[in-house]
């Protein structure tokens, strides 16, 4: 079994955006294939990790990103245990494992997220010309890199020239092999916990309220989207919007609350909404990358309206009947995408589970390492 080294640059542990989870499974599922050690923030929460090591050597301050004592630390560790490969999560420890790379001999792969510089240019950061031109240093100096999309890795091979052989996909994956078999029942039970008419039909919105595409995803929703859907007869829905930090103007979603909209805040068993919901809106229009909880909302069965910004780095050909794009701003469009899949009951297809499912891509990667 290989040993192998992974850089975390922010906290994971416990998991609330789509970028922590996604470390968080990648690496318990890798960890089933691999002998492996990751060295993370000092604030991660250990208590839920049962197959691999944790080293919390990096400050919760901002200043671990530029913290020189990182390099003779983490060289040492390398060098007395024995790794086969050392995995940087995200560019932003790309000089430390370049660094600790040329130090020991050890190949070193880099997992990419998203294209970072695209998106922080779509919300408007200064500086993301710096990003972009050490963005592209990393892609350059690693041995290979992951890419979560299709699309970041055509980008890295046309427009970046990093060779093909060196860019490997690696999406988000999910933790389920198949299609749940007990939707109706969870539908039952999420409708008893909100005190919901049984016969509605369930849409979900998931996303961490405080990141400002997931924002303005939820206002499209809530003022383009379901006025159209009010004005549909005969339609009986309920909209439950799920995640943290909504702000504190928005006053829990009161204003909507007789528009048959329920904010349910955080819970701890998202899967338990996912497979209770009919249909899941994913509205998103910029930020990079996969939107994660599109992903898992398909493998749990539901049916997911998108636009094409946010059916972005999805593989298309796996999802059957079970994701319906929209162009952007087409909000008409979108309204009569959710009417018209009301009542349809496909089921996610095999091949979606072959393609998404956690524990065969981590036997991919760990061949690969």
């Amino acid at each position: 079994m290989k040993k192998i080294l992974v850089i975390a640059p922010y906290p994971y542990l416990p998991f609330f955006s789509g970028g922590q989870k996604f470390i968080a499974q990648f690496l318990a599922y890798l960890a089933d294939e691999t002998e492996l050690t990751v060295i993370g923030v000092e604030s991660n929460d250990p208590s839920t990790i049962t197959n691999y090591r944790l080293l919390p050597w990096l400050r919760k301050s901002f200043t671990r990103y530029l913290d020189p004592r990182l390099i003779g630390r983490v060289s040492r560790e390398a060098k007395t245990g024995g790794y086969d490969a050392i995995i940087c999560e995200h560019p932003y420890f790309a000089w430390l494992a370049i660094l600790v790379s040329r130090r020991t001999g050890i190949p070193w792969y880099l997992h990419s997220h998203n294209i970072e510089y695209q998106r922080f240019r779509s919300m408007g950061k200064w500086w993301w010309p710096i990003l972009q031109f050490y963005e592209r240093l990393a892609f350059r100096k690693a041995d290979k890199v992951f890419f979560i999309t299709p699309e970041d890795r055509a980008f890295a091979i046309n427009q970046w020239n990093i060779p093909a052989a060196n860019c490997v996909d690696l999406p988000f994956g999910v933790t389920i092999p198949s299609f749940p078999s007990d939707k109706q029942a969870k539908k039952q039970e999420l409708a008893n916990l909100h005190g919901l008419p049984s016969n509605e039909t369930l849409i979900l919105f998931n996303g961490l309220l405080r990141y400002k595409p997931n924002l303005d995803a939820l206002m499209v929703i809530l003022e383009k989207v379901n006025p159209l859907l009010l004005a549909e007869k005969n339609f009986s829905y309920r909209i439950i919007v799920c995640g943290k930090d909504l702000p504190e103007t928005l006053n829990g979603l009161e204003k909507y609350k007789n528009q048959h909209v329920l904010y349910a805040g955080f819970v701890d068993d998202i899967e338990a909404y996912f497979t209770a919901a009919d249909l899941f809106l994913n509205p998103v229009q910029s930020g990079g990358g996969i939107k994660t909880k599109m992903v898992e909302a398909i493998a749990y069965g539901a049916t997911v309206i998108a636009t094409e910004t946010g059916a972005t780095g999805i593989n298309r050909e796996v999802c059957g009947q079970k994701l319906i794009t929209v162009p952007d701003n087409d909000w008409t469009g979108f309204a009569k995408a959710v009417i018209a899949q009301r009542d349809q009951q496909a089921v996610t297809p095999v091949g979606y589970y072959d393609y998404y499912y956690w524990k065969n891509l981590a036997r991919r990667i760990a061949a690969i390492l």
